[in-house]
């Protein structure tokens, strides 16, 4: 590994609900812009850029940074699902490492339609034949969109394994609505009750009320990276630094295990979670905030245990603990999450990271976890791809 990567500006738009944003182009723009103003340079100053979009046609990326500038750099379009946006952080952070750039952009950004996630192709195979087979065999339930029935196949499967109860999902959503009445940026704010959650409709019995589930949103986000050097060169806060990151994909285990904690990447998240900690020396225990992939509560609770936050089967009592909050051990999703931002695919792995810099920067306002010097970042999307992003405080 070479020299590390200096997050040196990060910016965000506030998401919206589908048929109620800017276009895709635009938004990707903006989120740019505002990466470029905090970072306090211009678009001439960056040398390669990453653009992360699922729901659009080739060159989205162009079309979107043509709008900021046109200096004939670099542009590489990135498409990992629902990890998309921390693909494009990951490829501009080998960029800075390996000396290939000084000065690299990542953005993503998404125009979702609104509903269920859906295929836009159906002459050809798609990527989840094997992924949906297995939904299939192991949960059944054809009457339930896809999603569903993937996290919160999942989620029963905890239940299951772990004694884990309803409850436990909608403490977790209770928890995420508490945290997002302190981010201006959170699109849905109106804190509600662990009683809320239960009461609201039902998806699936005993298994997911319409709460427990992120919605689609449309949006924009991006990080500007630079080495040690460039950023002496051009007088930039070095505060953040990415210290390590790993990128894994499906195991054998994802269908050999026979179950859905695996088929939704529970395998991913642990491996990587143990690369990034290995390659940095920096132990779980040390991390102080988490930003993590919460598409459903669901996801939330298994990933815990996942990235080793609390020991496998132990995630109620971190729960009930107060330990995925604030004066717990970790303060997960500050940001109020998916749960609470929604998830426009492209631009959530950056908008995880905006949250992130802005807890190691101390600028978090009143989501500001006390003394965060540590964080860690977790993006999942099936198909599929897990990135974990060990961040820390110089």
């Amino acid at each position: 590994m070479g020299t590390s990567a200096i997050v040196a500006g990060v910016g965000m738009i506030k998401f919206a609900k589908p048929g109620a944003s800017d276009s895709y182009d635009q938004m990707g723009a903006a989120a740019v812009r505002a990466a470029l103003k905090d970072a306090g340079l211009s678009y001439s100053d960056v040398q390669h850029a990453y653009a992360g979009y699922v729901y659009g046609d080739s060159t989205c990326g162009q079309k979107a940074l043509y709008q900021v500038g046109m200096s004939g750099i670099p542009i590489i379009n990135v498409n990992n699902n629902c990890s998309t946006g921390s693909t494009a952080l990951y490829m501009a952070r080998q960029a800075v490492e390996s000396g290939v750039a000084d000065c690299v952009l990542a953005v993503g950004f998404e125009q979702m339609q609104p509903g269920a996630l859906t295929s836009h192709w159906t002459d050809r195979p798609t990527p989840f034949d094997a992924f949906d087979a297995a939904c299939d065999t192991l949960v059944g339930h054809g009457d339930v969109p896809l999603a569903l029935r993937y996290f919160g196949g999942a989620g029963k499967s905890h239940m299951e394994k772990h004694g884990t109860e309803l409850a436990d999902f909608a403490k977790i959503r209770a928890k995420a609505s508490r945290h997002a009445t302190r981010n201006p940026l959170a699109l849905f704010d109106k804190e509600v009750s662990a009683e809320e959650v239960l009461a609201a409709p039902v998806m699936w019995e005993g298994v997911m009320t319409r709460l427990m589930a992120c919605p689609p949103t449309c949006g924009g986000a991006a990080a500007i990276l630079c080495s040690p050097s460039f950023a002496a060169k051009h007088g930039i806060d070095t505060t953040v630094q990415i210290k390590a990151q790993a990128m894994t994909t499906d195991y054998a285990s994802t269908f050999e295990a026979n179950d859905m904690m695996q088929v939704v990447g529970y395998d991913m998240t642990a491996a990587a979670a143990k690369q990034v900690q290995e390659a940095s020396g920096i132990a779980i225990d040390d991390v102080d905030v988490v930003e993590l992939h919460d598409c459903f509560a669901h996801n939330e609770l298994i990933t815990y245990e996942g990235l080793g936050l609390t020991p496998e089967g132990t995630a109620q009592k971190f729960i009930a603990d107060g330990d995925n909050t604030y004066g717990g051990r970790f303060v997960t999703n500050p940001s109020g999450g998916l749960l609470s931002k929604g998830h426009p695919l492209g631009a959530t792995g950056l908008a995880q990271c905006y949250e992130l810099t802005h807890q190691l920067r101390g600028t978090a306002e009143a989501r500001q976890v006390e003394g965060a010097r540590t964080a860690l970042q977790h993006n999942l999307g099936l198909g599929g791809a897990c990135v974990v992003t060990l961040y820390q405080a110089a």
